[in-house]
């Protein structure tokens, strides 16, 4: 490859090469010999683009070769491309004659990565710049391994949760990382990194909770605990902890992350829904028992012209009584933290329930129709409940002398299970059913919190609950779930 002597067409840009996801070189030099030659000998590997006008510069290219009169008009704009290009590595070669070497091209060595003389062979020169263009694409996975590093730590920074990052130990697990909303909500921050999340923990957090904490790190497992700790300022807050284990390729544990939750409301909700409880189930119950006792005893002594009021003062206490036994079963079947019973086969828990029912009303008729050959398993927590609720209701909301009530299951689709429970009565009032989807009624009996039961069991488990009624001619409950809720 000689040097070339042709006049130099300063806008004239040729793509010599195609479009593909090929590396793209520049030959930034005058049209002439050389510069076909160096199209030929590397347009089988690269995508080549020729330029002499300086704007070409700003183009996307791998690696950029200058002839001399190229570099001249281009040395002031070589670094600030660089820049523009950081942190990826960006290539420049100059192509220098034998005529012009000497200390002209030594200088060129403070601006350029490679001085290549010519005339030189194909393959030192196809050897030369391939090295440079690996250099570049080998930067170029860096700074996007460093860029998804960045977004990955901006987003650990501004997460809405805690999120603190300890190395495994024997004893300790010391911290590295902790971000903005940790410190935010314990008050500590950077000057806590090298230490023990143990400085959270104060006079009364629970020792079987840390414990639990302690014994699935040593066995380099995931756990989930709800602890109380101690901010810096001493006060004390729930935190939903979680912690799990971060492997490297070979199994190896590496890190701990971990994730903190202020939960000290709900631990609020939980605490005061607990003493209302015990309050119905109790208290109430404890101070209905003397009132229907007494306005029994009233019944007797009083005359004609009172007994209507004595009948009230029964019948409110009986309702009060029965609210409180709705409020105690709604919190027993779904007071459990799991989302998912074992599993049931409600063919013959139907069956068994169909029987109990047409002993305990003998009056009523009640059909169950379900799929042939089908167990019909589940592992919905509390469905069975929510059935039973919703066939006894059926029953005792219906004056007829002889109410009947059919159970009807199929599966509308694979992994779901779908109960209807129809009956003859005179119908759910509206206003009573409004509660599923406006959130407050006034319920006309007690037992209307069983819409409540079911509902809640059915969302629980991520399925579908409705209510139709016809005007008087009876209503229809369907309970549709998953007979699998952790699959869904």
């Amino acid at each position: 490859m000689g040097s070339g002597s042709e006049e130099v067409d300063g806008d004239a840009v040729r793509d010599s090469g195609d479009r593909g996801e090929r590396p793209g070189l520049l030959l930034f030099m005058r049209p002439g010999r050389d510069r076909d030659l160096l199209v030929e000998a590397l347009s089988g590997r690269y995508r080549v683009e020729t330029a002499t006008d300086a704007a070409a510069l700003e183009s996307t290219f791998d690696c950029c070769l200058l002839d001399a009169a190229g570099f001249e008009r281009a040395a002031g704009a070589i670094e600030p491309r660089r820049e523009r290009a950081a942190p990826a590595f960006l290539p420049f070669v100059l192509l220098v004659p034998e005529d012009a070497s000497g200390p002209a091209a030594e200088r060129a060595w403070e601006r350029v990565d490679d001085v290549v003389d010519l005339p030189v062979k194909r393959a030192e020169l196809a050897a030369r710049v391939a090295n440079l263009v690996e250099r570049r694409e080998t930067s170029l996975r860096l700074a996007e391994t460093v860029e998804e590093l960045r977004l990955k730590e901006r987003a650990m920074d501004e997460a809405p949760v805690g999120i603190t990052l300890a190395e495994p130990g024997t004893e300790d697990n010391p911290l590295t990382y902790a971000n903005a909303e940790f410190e935010r909500l314990t008050g500590y921050g950077s000057e806590m990194l090298g230490e023990d999340c143990r400085f959270l923990q104060g006079e009364e957090t629970d020792e079987e909770t840390t414990a639990r904490v302690r014994e699935a790190i040593d066995a380099e497992e995931p756990v989930s605990v709800d602890v109380l700790n101690y901010r810096a300022n001493g006060r004390t807050f729930w935190n939903r902890l979680t912690v799990a284990p971060i492997r490297d390729a070979e199994g190896t544990v590496t890190d701990y992350v971990g994730f903190q939750t202020d939960i000290t409301d709900r631990k609020i909700r939980e605490r005061r829904l607990e003493v209302m409880n015990r309050v119905l189930d109790h208290n109430l119950r404890n101070k209905m028992n003397p009132i229907d006792g007494y306005a029994e005893l009233l019944r007797e002594e009083v005359d004609d012209e009172h007994e209507r009021s004595i009948e009230v003062i029964a019948e409110t206490t009986d309702d009060l009584m029965r609210i409180a036994e709705a409020v105690r079963k709604i919190e027993h079947t779904l007071s459990s933290s799991d989302a998912a019973a074992p599993a049931t086969a409600l063919r013959d828990r139907l069956s068994e329930l169909v029987n109990t029912f047409e002993g305990r009303y003998p009056n009523a008729t009640f059909e169950l129709s379900v799929p042939e050959d089908d167990p019909l398993e589940v592992t919905v927590l509390g469905l069975l409940t929510a059935i039973e609720e919703g066939v006894e209701n059926a029953v005792k909301h219906n004056g007829a002398p002889n109410p009947s009530v059919e159970i009807r299951v199929d599966r509308p689709e694979p992994g779901w299970i779908a109960v209807e429970i129809e009956d003859d009565g005179p119908g759910i009032p509206d206003h009573e059913t409004h509660v599923l989807r406006l959130g407050e009624t006034s319920l006309k009996h007690a037992d209307r919190l069983g819409l409540w039961l079911m509902y809640w069991v059915v969302s629980k488990a991520g399925g579908d609950f409705s209510v139709s009624t016809g005007g008087g001619a009876g209503t229809t409950l369907r309970l549709s779930v998953p007979t699998d809720p952790t699959e869904s």
